[in-house]
Protein backbone atom coordinates (compact mmCIF):
# COMPACT_ATOMS: atom_id res chain seq x y z
CA UNK A 1 0.00 0.00 0.00
CA UNK A 2 1.56 3.48 -0.76
CA UNK A 3 2.41 5.89 1.64
CA UNK A 4 -0.39 8.03 3.09
CA UNK A 5 0.38 11.52 0.93
CA UNK A 6 -1.90 13.18 3.76
CA UNK A 7 0.02 11.80 6.81
CA UNK A 8 1.45 14.43 9.44
CA UNK A 9 4.52 16.65 8.63
CA UNK A 10 7.60 15.69 10.85
CA UNK A 11 8.17 18.63 13.16
CA UNK A 12 11.54 20.48 12.51
CA UNK A 13 13.75 19.76 15.21
CA UNK A 14 14.25 22.27 18.38
CA UNK A 15 17.85 22.83 17.52
CA UNK A 16 17.21 23.79 14.05
CA UNK A 17 14.36 26.14 14.59
CA UNK A 18 16.74 27.72 17.04
CA UNK A 19 19.05 28.32 14.48
CA UNK A 20 17.47 29.58 11.18
CA UNK A 21 15.76 31.74 14.03
CA UNK A 22 19.48 32.91 14.72
CA UNK A 23 20.77 32.97 11.43
CA UNK A 24 17.53 35.20 10.15
CA UNK A 25 18.01 37.54 13.25
CA UNK A 26 21.57 38.29 12.66
CA UNK A 27 20.56 39.22 8.97
CA UNK A 28 17.74 41.50 10.20
CA UNK A 29 19.96 43.14 13.45
CA UNK A 30 22.75 44.07 11.36
CA UNK A 31 21.06 45.44 7.99
CA UNK A 32 17.87 47.27 10.00
CA UNK A 33 19.08 47.38 13.56
CA UNK A 34 17.56 46.46 16.27
CA UNK A 35 14.42 49.28 16.56
CA UNK A 36 13.48 48.41 12.82
CA UNK A 37 14.17 44.80 13.03
CA UNK A 38 10.23 43.00 13.25
CA UNK A 39 9.76 39.97 14.54
CA UNK A 40 7.61 38.82 11.95
CA UNK A 41 9.86 39.70 9.66
CA UNK A 42 12.75 37.62 11.05
CA UNK A 43 10.53 34.77 11.63
CA UNK A 44 8.89 34.98 8.06
CA UNK A 45 12.50 34.93 6.51
CA UNK A 46 13.54 31.74 8.89
CA UNK A 47 10.32 29.56 7.68
CA UNK A 48 8.25 30.12 10.60
CA UNK A 49 5.53 31.64 12.40
CA UNK A 50 6.01 34.63 14.75
CA UNK A 51 5.30 32.06 17.99
CA UNK A 52 8.21 30.62 17.07
CA UNK A 53 10.39 32.97 18.56
CA UNK A 54 8.93 33.47 21.15
CA UNK A 55 8.57 29.97 22.17
CA UNK A 56 12.29 29.60 21.51
CA UNK A 57 13.36 32.78 23.21
CA UNK A 58 10.54 34.74 24.87
CA UNK A 59 11.08 37.90 22.82
CA UNK A 60 12.73 40.18 20.47
CA UNK A 61 15.48 41.05 23.37
CA UNK A 62 16.17 37.33 24.50
CA UNK A 63 16.35 37.06 20.39
CA UNK A 64 19.02 40.03 20.55
CA UNK A 65 20.54 38.54 23.75
CA UNK A 66 20.92 35.23 21.72
CA UNK A 67 22.58 36.65 18.74
CA UNK A 68 24.92 38.30 21.39
CA UNK A 69 25.74 34.91 23.42
CA UNK A 70 26.34 32.57 19.87
CA UNK A 71 28.73 34.37 18.24
CA UNK A 72 30.81 35.25 21.09
CA UNK A 73 30.66 31.99 21.96
CA UNK A 74 32.02 30.72 18.53
CA UNK A 75 34.72 33.29 18.53
CA UNK A 76 35.91 32.32 21.49
CA UNK A 77 35.87 28.95 20.71
CA UNK A 78 37.52 29.58 17.07
CA UNK A 79 40.95 31.92 19.16
CA UNK A 80 41.16 29.30 21.74
CA UNK A 81 41.37 26.70 18.65
CA UNK A 82 44.21 28.67 16.93
CA UNK A 83 46.35 28.82 20.18
CA UNK A 84 46.22 25.17 20.68
CA UNK A 85 46.82 23.92 17.11
CA UNK A 86 50.18 25.28 17.07
CA UNK A 87 53.87 24.54 19.51
CA UNK A 88 55.45 27.40 18.19
CA UNK A 89 54.15 30.59 19.83
CA UNK A 90 55.17 33.04 16.69
CA UNK A 91 53.28 30.48 14.57
CA UNK A 92 50.32 30.83 16.98
CA UNK A 93 49.89 34.15 16.73
CA UNK A 94 50.41 35.00 13.53
CA UNK A 95 48.01 32.77 12.64
CA UNK A 96 45.81 34.22 14.99
CA UNK A 97 46.37 37.46 13.50
CA UNK A 98 45.33 36.64 10.12
CA UNK A 99 42.53 35.48 11.32
CA UNK A 100 41.21 37.97 13.09
CA UNK A 101 41.90 40.17 10.50
CA UNK A 102 40.33 38.23 8.03
CA UNK A 103 37.36 38.38 10.26
CA UNK A 104 37.29 41.92 10.29
CA UNK A 105 37.03 42.26 6.82
CA UNK A 106 35.22 39.23 5.42
CA UNK A 107 32.36 39.92 7.73
CA UNK A 108 30.79 42.84 7.45
CA UNK A 109 28.22 41.78 9.50
CA UNK A 110 30.05 41.59 12.86
CA UNK A 111 30.95 45.31 12.31
CA UNK A 112 27.16 46.14 12.14
CA UNK A 113 26.63 43.84 15.01
CA UNK A 114 29.05 45.36 17.37
CA UNK A 115 28.11 48.49 16.31
CA UNK A 116 24.42 47.91 17.09
CA UNK A 117 24.50 45.99 20.06
CA UNK A 118 26.73 48.51 21.58
CA UNK A 119 24.21 51.27 20.77
CA UNK A 120 21.53 49.65 22.08
CA UNK A 121 23.43 48.86 25.29
CA UNK A 122 23.87 52.54 26.20
CA UNK A 123 19.95 53.10 26.03
CA UNK A 124 18.77 49.96 27.55
CA UNK A 125 20.12 48.39 30.89
CA UNK A 126 19.20 44.72 30.06
CA UNK A 127 21.02 44.61 26.65
CA UNK A 128 23.86 46.29 28.70
CA UNK A 129 23.96 43.49 31.09
CA UNK A 130 23.82 41.02 27.97
CA UNK A 131 26.82 43.07 26.68
CA UNK A 132 28.83 43.53 29.39
CA UNK A 133 28.90 39.90 30.42
CA UNK A 134 29.48 38.92 26.69
CA UNK A 135 31.99 41.03 26.41
CA UNK A 136 34.08 40.27 29.72
CA UNK A 137 33.67 36.80 28.12
CA UNK A 138 35.90 37.82 25.31
CA UNK A 139 38.52 39.20 27.61
CA UNK A 140 38.63 36.65 29.26
CA UNK A 141 39.27 34.42 26.87
CA UNK A 142 42.19 36.46 25.15
CA UNK A 143 43.47 36.74 28.83
CA UNK A 144 43.50 32.79 28.68
CA UNK A 145 45.20 33.00 25.58
CA UNK A 146 47.72 35.62 26.46
CA UNK A 147 48.83 33.50 29.74
CA UNK A 148 49.37 30.25 27.62
CA UNK A 149 51.70 32.65 25.88
CA UNK A 150 53.54 33.57 28.79
CA UNK A 151 53.41 30.02 30.04
CA UNK A 152 55.51 28.86 26.86
CA UNK A 153 58.21 31.89 27.43
CA UNK A 154 56.28 34.77 26.19
CA UNK A 155 57.70 37.73 27.89
CA UNK A 156 54.60 40.17 28.68
CA UNK A 157 54.52 43.78 29.05
CA UNK A 158 51.14 44.07 31.46
CA UNK A 159 49.50 41.47 33.25
CA UNK A 160 46.87 39.21 30.61
CA UNK A 161 44.25 41.07 31.90
CA UNK A 162 45.15 44.24 30.94
CA UNK A 163 46.77 42.74 28.14
CA UNK A 164 43.55 40.90 27.14
CA UNK A 165 41.45 44.66 27.19
CA UNK A 166 44.02 46.68 24.96
CA UNK A 167 43.89 43.40 22.54
CA UNK A 168 39.71 43.62 22.99
CA UNK A 169 39.60 47.02 22.66
CA UNK A 170 42.26 47.75 19.55
CA UNK A 171 40.07 44.45 17.33
CA UNK A 172 36.70 46.57 18.26
CA UNK A 173 38.09 49.63 17.26
CA UNK A 174 39.70 48.25 13.76
CA UNK A 175 36.61 46.49 13.24
CA UNK A 176 34.71 49.94 13.22
CA UNK A 177 37.33 51.51 11.06
CA UNK A 178 37.08 49.23 8.77
CA UNK A 179 33.14 49.73 8.12
CA UNK A 180 33.79 53.71 8.02
CA UNK A 181 36.93 53.30 5.78
CA UNK A 182 37.59 50.19 4.27
CA UNK A 183 39.85 51.41 1.39
CA UNK A 184 42.31 52.58 3.55
CA UNK A 185 41.74 49.96 6.60
CA UNK A 186 42.05 46.82 5.03
CA UNK A 187 43.21 43.51 5.84
CA UNK A 188 47.14 44.08 5.74
CA UNK A 189 46.54 47.27 7.41
CA UNK A 190 44.67 45.69 10.40
CA UNK A 191 47.42 42.32 10.26
CA UNK A 192 50.31 44.95 10.64
CA UNK A 193 48.05 47.14 13.28
CA UNK A 194 47.57 44.16 15.72
CA UNK A 195 50.87 42.51 14.90
CA UNK A 196 52.60 45.86 15.94
CA UNK A 197 50.40 45.96 19.33
CA UNK A 198 51.05 42.82 20.35
CA UNK A 199 54.76 42.99 19.60
CA UNK A 200 55.35 45.82 22.23
CA UNK A 201 52.63 44.07 24.32
CA UNK A 202 54.30 40.67 24.32
CA UNK A 203 57.20 39.70 21.70
CA UNK A 204 57.32 36.67 20.48
CA UNK A 205 60.89 34.92 20.16
CA UNK A 206 61.20 34.34 16.97
CA UNK A 207 61.83 30.16 16.08
CA UNK A 208 64.68 28.48 16.36
CA UNK A 209 66.35 27.75 13.22
CA UNK A 210 69.01 25.07 11.98
CA UNK A 211 72.27 26.77 11.56
CA UNK A 212 73.01 25.98 7.60
CA UNK A 213 75.87 23.48 7.23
Amino acid sequence: MADDPGGPVPRTPREEVRRRLLSAAVRAFAEHGYADSRLEDIAHAAGFTKGAVYSNFGGKRDLFGAVLRERSDAEIDTLLARIGESADPAEAVADTVRGVARRITEDPERGRLGLEFAARATRDAQTRDVVGRMRRAQREAVAEAVSRFAARGVPLGADPGLTALILHCLTNGLSMEHLADPGSVDTETIERALGAVIAALAPVPPPDREEPQ
